[in-house]
């Protein structure tokens, strides 16, 4: 029987439905295959036949079809007659040279040292050890450290998953009156770069790990900040640099336990201006069953570390306990929220 139009689409049935989640992996791995094979980089400039793409980027051609028609069924791709391939809007955000590229991210995803760890969800749901040390026997930090190529991978990964968020960081917060900016665990200096961009009057600081942020000035040079810009580095756990009128910290304060997190914001307290303030840019989760985005996320900090995610009253009492204050929080986006602080 026909559907007319405007009448709900009828879910399959709950064996479908169930199979349907299992399979989420596959596409997790085909999204990284091409995104690691440079796929959507050789379809800039138009449409190309699987054989041309399978010669560029030193693959078998008939296993490269396979994933690449599986892939055009959830329009990361899209397939054309004569086994050719066009790249699609979701698919444009594998380029390298995208202006928000998440060809790192998905890459990262599908890597060795990430799917061995999720592998081992299970264990710890069972143990609370997080899977990636369970693993790999060394924290992630540390582990991306003795393993250069996969770290690097990992900051571009980090870099290219926040870069929506550094949009609606910039574009929601009036900075105007502040001075100076201090990225606390910065990464490359993506945000800052950004936030100086878009206020001319700014000075401002990236803060990591030196070789961390060594990555920092080519990204700042870029962006045309390099002159109201400088790299610091160092252990956040330790102190963190004074004279900032903000600190910022995006994605930071989940990545860790509430002891290690209390110990970065006890740091950024005490580096706080008079009248300074600290940002946290995280996904809030909600207080109630309603679904987030967060949730998922939350699990993914079970297989990488310490972390987790955490509702508004939990952050408030964080704060509360570093000597701040929670002065404001609004979501910038469906899923990010900026979470201001003051001296308590």
């Amino acid at each position: 029987m026909a559907r007319h139009p405007g009448e709900p689409t009828e879910l399959p049935p709950p064996p479908a439905r169930l199979i349907g989640l299992t399979t989420g992996a596959w596409i997790t791995q085909a999204v990284s295959v091409a995104a690691a094979l440079g796929i959507a980089d050789h379809l800039t400039a138009g449409p190309r036949s699987v054989e041309q793409l399978a010669e560029a980027v030193g693959a078998h051609g008939p296993s490269l079809y396979r994933v690449l028609r599986a892939l055009a069924d959830v329009e990361v791709f899209q397939e054309l007659d004569g086994r050719r391939f066009a790249s699609t809007e979701v698919g444009d955000l594998l380029r390298s040279d995208a202006p928000v590229s998440l060809r790192a991210w998905a890459t990262f995803v599908g890597a060795p040292c990430h799917v061995e760890a999720l592998a081992d969800l299970v264990g710890a749901v069972r143990t609370g050890e997080a899977a990636f040390e369970r693993v790999h026997r060394q924290q992630a930090f540390d582990y991306f450290r003795d393993h250069p190529e996969e770290g690097a991978l990992f900051n571009q990964a980090m870099t290219g998953a926040s870069s929506p968020a550094v949009a609606e960081v910039v574009a929601a917060y009036d900075f105007s009156r502040a001075g100076t900016v201090v990225d606390v665990g910065g990464g490359h200096g993506s945000l800052l770069a950004a936030v100086l961009q878009a206020h001319p009057h700014l000075r401002g600081v990236v803060y990591d790990l030196p070789e961390v942020v060594a990555g920092a000035k080519p990204v700042l040079d870029e962006a045309g900040v390099r002159d109201r810009a400088s790299t610091v580095g160092g252990d956040f756990f330790v102190s963190v640099p004074t004279g900032g009128d903000v600190h910022v910290l995006a994605n930071i304060i989940h990545d860790w336990d509430d002891e290690r997190a209390l110990r970065v914001l006890r740091n950024c307290r005490a580096a706080l201006n008079p009248r300074g303030r600290v940002l946290l840019g995280e996904a809030v989760l909600p207080t109630g069953p309603e679904p987030s985005m967060a949730k998922l996320i939350d699990v993914e900090m079970l297989v990488m570390g310490s972390g987790r995610q955490r509702s508004e009253s939990e952050y408030r009492d964080l704060l509360r306990h570093a000597g701040l204050q929670l002065s404001g929080i609004g979501p910038v986006s469906p899923l990010y929220s900026v979470i201001e602080a003051v001296a308590a």
